[in-house]
């Protein structure tokens, strides 16, 4: 059992990221788009397009490995891989898979990615139009439950009854993602401060918990990331961003149908974080690095309790602006922006920036900087949290 773990096996040697733009404004195809985050992960891994044999995706991303291989002149395809789920679920989860592959010897260097043109395709988070439907749609579309605010909205306000959370704890979220926007010169919210008047002033989305600023951003772009052995990695551009563990599933029956599932006011992160940390042998203490995935603010709340980073009896106390930015915060959180206000790159950019504040380059720069905790996106099933460190944590 003892060898059965990702633990300091593999690490992220190279990250890359596109322009993000606005939903539907990129002048560039999603094919092209993801293309050019790999080509830029592998320029700052200092390692060759040719050597990459592997690739791993999520979100029912479109662009298939056998295409990319292709395209970019890969020797030789060892590793094609997509994680079941829509949204941002899959995200860690993604990275787990590329780093499973690289472990076993399935593969010597996988690019884990995620690419969206949403004025080439549909957008993601849109409604259903279709004229008739089936499955959980039949059930929920009757009563206007059709968009994934709306959908969320119950569990969220369960959850934050159960424990007593008031509205200020999600207004402490977006304050923070926004506020770390405002240096980071690719975050497409920067120029547009947020402050509480302001958020309390926006229009409800879906009350009672959500006003515009709970909202996750949607936009076109493209982010990569590449996995190697931890041993290669030590030659490569860059400091290592070991990956120390990858945890995803969800709980008993969190798939079941029509908001049947048995924990019902939960983010799908209560069986799955203590695998996690013990695979990593770390515990919530540890991570000096938290990027959390915001579909809404309400999620957020969610993962940060599930994952053992936030009491709920302290969730209003310790949920406030000044706890969650860099400068003196106890528990800095999404610190280039987030979904909430860098981009919405269905959280592949919280990886990248994990990454960089392990190597210390971060716009952002957090004090500790050894260990990093990414969860995915919450109330979606499956989902899927990573912990990365630097060469100190193993």
């Amino acid at each position: 059992m003892a060898d059965r773990t990702l633990r300091g096996k593999t690490a992220i040697a190279g990250v890359g990221e596109t322009i993000y733009y606005k939903h539907g404004q990129s002048p560039d195809s999603e094919f092209k788009l993801a293309l050019q985050a790999i080509v830029k992960a592998c320029e700052d891994a200092g390692i060759s397009p040719h050597e990459v044999d592997g690739f791993a995706s999520y979100g029912n991303d479109r662009s298939d490995g056998p295409r990319l291989a292709a395209a970019l002149g890969v020797k030789e395809l060892k590793f094609s891989n997509m994680f079941w789920g829509g949204g941002g679920g899959g995200v860690c989860g993604a990275v787990g898979n590329a780093s499973a592959a690289v472990a076993t010897g399935m593969a010597d260097c996988v690019v884990a990615f995620r690419s969206l043109a949403q004025g080439q395709y549909a957008r993601y988070g849109r409604s259903g139009s279709a004229a008739a439907v089936m499955g959980d749609d039949a059930f929920l579309f009757p009563y206007g439950v059709m968009s994934p605010a709306q959908r969320f909205a119950m569990k969220i306000t369960r959850f934050m009854h159960d424990h007593g959370i008031k509205q200020e704890a999600l207004r402490g979220i977006a304050l923070a993602c926004y506020h770390h926007a405002q240096k980071n010169p690719n975050a497409v919210m920067r120029g547009r401060e947020l402050d509480a008047e302001k958020y309390d002033a926006s229009r409800w989305i879906i009350e009672p918990f959500h006003h515009l600023y709970d909202c996750c951003q949607e936009n076109d772009g493209a982010a990569a990331v590449i996995v190697v052995p931890a041993d290669r990695a030590k030659d490569t551009q860059h400091k290592p961003s070991y990956v120390m563990a990858c945890g995803q599933g969800g709980d008993h029956r969190s798939a079941a149908p029509v908001h049947n599932m048995p924990n019902y006011p939960s983010s799908h992160f209560g069986k799955l974080a203590p695998r996690m940390y013990a695979m990593a042998k770390m515990s919530p203490s540890d991570m000096g690095i938290v990027q959390c995935y915001e579909n809404f603010t309400g999620g957020v709340l969610m993962s940060l309790i599930e994952h053992g980073m936030v009491k709920p009896e302290e969730a209003n106390e310790f949920l406030v602006k000044e706890n969650l930015i860099v400068e003196g915060g106890r528990m800095p959180l999404n610190t280039s922006g987030g979904n909430l206000a860098e981009c919405y790159m269905h959280g592949l950019e919280l990886v990248i920036e994990a990454v960089r504040q392990i190597r210390g380059t971060a716009i952002n720069q957090v004090a500790r900087n050894d260990a990093a905790i990414i969860m995915g996106g919450p109330m979606v099933t499956p989902v899927s949290s990573l912990i990365l460190g630097s060469e100190a944590t193993l």
